[in-house]
């Protein structure tokens, strides 16, 4: 199922549409802009970021849906699941990017996830799942 929290959804759709169409992806830019408002900078700038970690870090290739599927693959629950936990279980979401991407060290890539959470609680939209 998709995120109850709304948060989430947001985080989980600029992923999905960075992922598909390309960091520049206007409709994800519009998104966070709405969102955030004059504040969207520093939440998009972070995300593009972590989505550019994924890529480069990956070992294989991540399992992102379309954006109009109301259902989770088990990438996008681990994504999900790491950046509503990067403060209080980072030993799990560290397990979690290990599992994800198939390499040892994803210190890099659990710095720009931890940057997209903060990025969003900073502005009071705390992703939660």
């Amino acid at each position: 199922m998709l995120p109850a929290c709304p948060h989430a959804r947001i985080a989980l759709f600029a992923i999905r549409r960075m992922g598909a169409h390309g960091l520049a992806d206007a409709r994800a830019s519009h998104t966070l802009f709405t969102m955030f408002g004059q504040d969207f900078r520093r939440p998009l700038i972070l995300m593009r970021t972590f989505m550019a970690d994924l890529a480069a870090h990956a070992s294989g290739q991540i399992a992102i849906a379309p954006c109009c599927c109301a259902r989770m693959t088990a990438a996008e629950a681990a994504l999900m699941t790491i950046l509503s936990q990067m403060e209080t279980a980072p030993q799990k979401a560290h397990f979690l990017m290990t599992d994800l991407l198939g390499i040892r060290r994803v210190d890099s890539v659990l710095t720009s996830a931890a940057a997209v959470a903060a990025a969003f609680a900073d502005e009071g939209r705390p992703i939660s799942y």
